[in-house]
This record gives C-alpha cells, structure tokens and sequence, in this order.
C-alpha cells in the first residue's frame, strides 16, 4: 500500500496546475462585473419605457399589502432626477382596450401641451391611483393607495397610445 502522499502526486492536480489557473479564474470574475455592470447602466439611461411598461397592470397584480411601493419599486417608476414621482397610475385593464382609446372620438387638448391633442377612452377604466406621502429620492418612496375608476388621457402617434397623460373620474 502506498502511502497517502505518493497516491496524491500521481492522481491529484499539482500545485503549480492551480497556480496557472488564478489568472483565468480572476479574468473571468472581471468580465462577470463588467457585463454586470453593463448590463445595469442600459438600465439606467434606458429605452423610453412604453405606456404598457409604466401603466398597465392587467391582470391586477395580487400584492395584497403595499401595492404601490411593491410596484413602483418592480418597475423602477421615478422621475430622471432620481426623485420620487408626486403621483402615479396603473391602469387594471387588457391592452387591447388601452390601444382602442386612439380611435376614440373623444379628443381635448392635453394639460401641459396646448398643442398636442389627447385622445379620452369612451369608458372608464379599473386604476390605482398611487399618491405620495413621504420621501422625496428614489428608491425610498412611500406611497398611498387609492383605488378608483376613471376615463383616462392617452397621446397617440400610427402605432397606438405613447404617453398617459392623466385621469378624468
């Protein structure tokens, strides 16, 4: 029987084997916090987020404590400043009807833009309306919770709604 030293020399990895194995183990860490970190930064500067992606929650997320912080928090709804936003809406119904809205005959001038038109749904629609009661920098935002239901404002370019504008109950 060999003692236990020999049998190590003759199956086992050597120890100037593992030495040649620390740089591409430590490049692989690096190219992992690159990517890591690449990934993080189109987050940030970001494709504009579609109507869909910041308003619509259909169906109606089951987060029965917290709906608005959860929410916000998930889809990192803050103002380009990185303070938090004074109110925001999701909307609780298919896209399908959201994107009907563009054909409504219903159109008013949008709040802050005189000379954009908005385009009114026919009917109202299942919202929460999400009301800031504290803090003022993302991500520690507080809000409240105030579900409702309204006619909503859309802006519309050829391919359907682009911006919600605000609500009417």
């Amino acid at each position: 029987m060999l003692p236990v030293r020999a049998r190590a020399k003759r199956k086992g990895v050597r120890a100037k084997d593992a030495k040649g194995i620390l740089p591409l183990m430590i490049l692989m860490v690096i190219i992992f916090l690159l990517l890591l970190f690449w990934e993080n930064e189109l987050e940030d500067e970001g494709v504009a987020s579609t109507l869909e992606q910041l308003h619509v929650d259909y169906p109606q997320s089951d987060i029965p404590v917290r709906y608005c912080n959860y929410m916000i928090l998930q889809r990192i709804i803050k103002e380009l400043d990185n303070t938090c936003k004074n109110e925001h809406v999701f909307i609780h119904e298919r896209p399908r009807n959201i994107n009907s809205i563009c054909a409504s005959p219903k159109k008013v001038a949008c709040q802050n833009h005189s000379n954009i038109l908005c385009f009114q749904s026919e009917t109202k629609f299942k919202m929460t309306v999400c009301k800031l009661i504290e803090g003022t920098r993302y991500p520690a935002c507080r809000y409240h919770i105030s579900p409702t239901e309204g006619f909503i404002l859309v802006t519309c370019d050829d391919m359907g709604p682009v911006n919600f504008q605000s609500y009417v109950e």
